[in-house]
Protein backbone atom coordinates (compact mmCIF):
# COMPACT_ATOMS: atom_id res chain seq x y z
CA UNK A 1 0.00 0.00 0.00
CA UNK A 2 1.19 3.50 -0.77
CA UNK A 3 -0.35 6.72 0.44
CA UNK A 4 0.31 10.31 -0.61
CA UNK A 5 0.88 13.03 1.96
CA UNK A 6 0.65 16.59 0.67
CA UNK A 7 2.87 19.08 2.47
CA UNK A 8 3.30 22.82 2.07
CA UNK A 9 5.15 23.87 5.20
CA UNK A 10 2.00 24.83 7.12
CA UNK A 11 1.10 23.62 10.61
CA UNK A 12 -1.93 21.88 9.16
CA UNK A 13 0.23 19.94 6.69
CA UNK A 14 2.57 19.00 9.55
CA UNK A 15 -0.39 17.56 11.45
CA UNK A 16 -1.50 15.66 8.33
CA UNK A 17 1.98 14.14 8.02
CA UNK A 18 2.04 13.16 11.71
CA UNK A 19 -1.38 11.56 11.41
CA UNK A 20 -0.49 9.74 8.20
CA UNK A 21 2.68 8.36 9.77
CA UNK A 22 0.74 7.08 12.78
CA UNK A 23 -1.79 5.39 10.49
CA UNK A 24 0.54 3.77 7.95
CA UNK A 25 3.36 2.61 10.23
CA UNK A 26 1.38 -0.28 11.77
CA UNK A 27 0.29 -1.33 8.25
CA UNK A 28 3.83 -1.43 6.92
CA UNK A 29 2.66 0.89 4.15
CA UNK A 30 4.81 3.44 2.40
CA UNK A 31 4.16 7.10 1.77
CA UNK A 32 5.01 9.47 -1.02
CA UNK A 33 5.40 12.98 0.28
CA UNK A 34 4.49 15.56 -2.33
CA UNK A 35 4.71 19.31 -2.62
CA UNK A 36 3.18 21.23 -5.49
CA UNK A 37 5.42 23.99 -6.79
CA UNK A 38 3.33 27.02 -7.46
CA UNK A 39 5.13 30.32 -6.96
CA UNK A 40 3.56 32.38 -4.19
CA UNK A 41 1.80 35.60 -4.88
CA UNK A 42 2.63 37.97 -2.05
CA UNK A 43 0.52 41.02 -1.38
CA UNK A 44 2.50 43.99 -0.10
CA UNK A 45 1.01 46.92 1.74
CA UNK A 46 -1.99 46.76 4.01
CA UNK A 47 -3.38 43.98 6.12
CA UNK A 48 -6.48 43.24 4.08
CA UNK A 49 -6.40 40.49 1.43
CA UNK A 50 -7.02 41.67 -2.09
CA UNK A 51 -10.59 41.28 -3.31
CA UNK A 52 -9.54 40.35 -6.83
CA UNK A 53 -7.21 41.25 -9.64
CA UNK A 54 -8.73 44.72 -10.32
CA UNK A 55 -8.04 45.79 -6.71
CA UNK A 56 -4.50 44.45 -6.58
CA UNK A 57 -2.81 47.53 -8.06
CA UNK A 58 0.93 47.57 -7.56
CA UNK A 59 0.84 45.36 -4.49
CA UNK A 60 1.51 41.91 -5.96
CA UNK A 61 4.93 40.27 -5.97
CA UNK A 62 5.36 36.84 -7.56
CA UNK A 63 7.94 34.39 -6.23
CA UNK A 64 10.39 33.03 -8.83
CA UNK A 65 10.10 29.40 -9.92
CA UNK A 66 13.61 28.70 -8.60
CA UNK A 67 12.72 30.08 -5.17
CA UNK A 68 9.47 28.08 -5.14
CA UNK A 69 11.38 24.89 -6.04
CA UNK A 70 13.99 25.53 -3.33
CA UNK A 71 11.22 26.14 -0.78
CA UNK A 72 9.47 22.95 -1.89
CA UNK A 73 12.65 20.86 -1.63
CA UNK A 74 13.22 22.17 1.90
CA UNK A 75 9.65 21.26 2.91
CA UNK A 76 10.08 17.78 1.41
CA UNK A 77 13.45 17.24 3.09
CA UNK A 78 12.00 18.06 6.52
CA UNK A 79 9.02 15.77 5.92
CA UNK A 80 11.24 12.87 4.75
CA UNK A 81 13.34 13.24 7.91
CA UNK A 82 10.18 13.01 10.00
CA UNK A 83 9.07 9.86 8.14
CA UNK A 84 12.48 8.26 8.61
CA UNK A 85 12.37 9.05 12.33
CA UNK A 86 8.92 7.40 12.51
CA UNK A 87 10.24 4.27 10.76
CA UNK A 88 8.09 4.69 7.65
CA UNK A 89 9.50 4.11 4.17
CA UNK A 90 8.99 7.23 2.11
CA UNK A 91 9.79 8.85 -1.18
CA UNK A 92 9.12 12.40 -2.23
CA UNK A 93 8.11 14.20 -5.35
CA UNK A 94 7.92 17.81 -6.46
CA UNK A 95 4.78 18.40 -8.48
CA UNK A 96 4.10 21.49 -10.56
CA UNK A 97 1.07 23.72 -10.96
CA UNK A 98 -2.22 24.10 -9.18
CA UNK A 99 -2.07 21.78 -6.13
CA UNK A 100 -5.51 20.28 -6.74
CA UNK A 101 -4.80 19.44 -10.37
CA UNK A 102 -1.29 18.17 -9.61
CA UNK A 103 -2.36 16.02 -6.65
CA UNK A 104 -5.40 14.47 -8.29
CA UNK A 105 -3.44 13.65 -11.42
CA UNK A 106 -0.53 12.19 -9.44
CA UNK A 107 -2.83 10.09 -7.23
CA UNK A 108 -4.57 8.67 -10.30
CA UNK A 109 -1.37 8.03 -12.24
CA UNK A 110 0.36 6.27 -9.34
CA UNK A 111 -2.71 4.33 -8.18
CA UNK A 112 -2.41 5.74 -4.65
CA UNK A 113 -4.45 4.06 -1.94
CA UNK A 114 -5.27 7.40 -0.34
CA UNK A 115 -4.23 10.99 0.21
CA UNK A 116 -3.62 12.82 3.48
CA UNK A 117 -3.88 16.60 3.42
CA UNK A 118 -4.09 19.38 5.97
CA UNK A 119 -7.36 21.24 6.47
CA UNK A 120 -5.84 24.62 5.67
CA UNK A 121 -2.53 25.32 4.04
CA UNK A 122 -0.29 28.32 3.80
CA UNK A 123 -2.71 30.15 1.50
CA UNK A 124 -5.62 30.26 3.98
CA UNK A 125 -5.71 34.08 3.82
CA UNK A 126 -6.82 33.84 0.19
CA UNK A 127 -9.11 30.83 0.45
CA UNK A 128 -12.16 32.85 -0.61
CA UNK A 129 -10.33 34.02 -3.73
CA UNK A 130 -8.64 30.78 -4.72
CA UNK A 131 -10.75 28.00 -3.16
CA UNK A 132 -9.81 25.30 -0.68
CA UNK A 133 -7.32 22.65 -1.79
CA UNK A 134 -8.63 20.14 0.74
CA UNK A 135 -12.24 20.65 -0.32
CA UNK A 136 -11.42 20.33 -4.01
CA UNK A 137 -9.33 17.19 -3.41
CA UNK A 138 -12.24 15.52 -1.65
CA UNK A 139 -14.44 16.40 -4.63
CA UNK A 140 -12.04 15.35 -7.40
CA UNK A 141 -9.64 12.67 -6.16
CA UNK A 142 -9.91 9.12 -7.50
CA UNK A 143 -9.03 7.65 -4.08
CA UNK A 144 -10.01 8.32 -0.46
CA UNK A 145 -8.85 11.65 0.97
CA UNK A 146 -8.22 12.17 4.68
CA UNK A 147 -8.42 15.81 5.70
CA UNK A 148 -6.60 16.48 8.97
CA UNK A 149 -7.44 19.45 11.20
Amino acid sequence: MNFIVAVDGSESADRALEYALSMVEPLGATITIVHSVEPHVVVEGGEEPIAGVPTSGDHIVVESLEDAEARGEQVLEEARAQATEAGVDSTSELLYGNPVDALTSYATTTGADGVFVGHRGISKQYEGLAGSVAKELVERASCPVTVVR
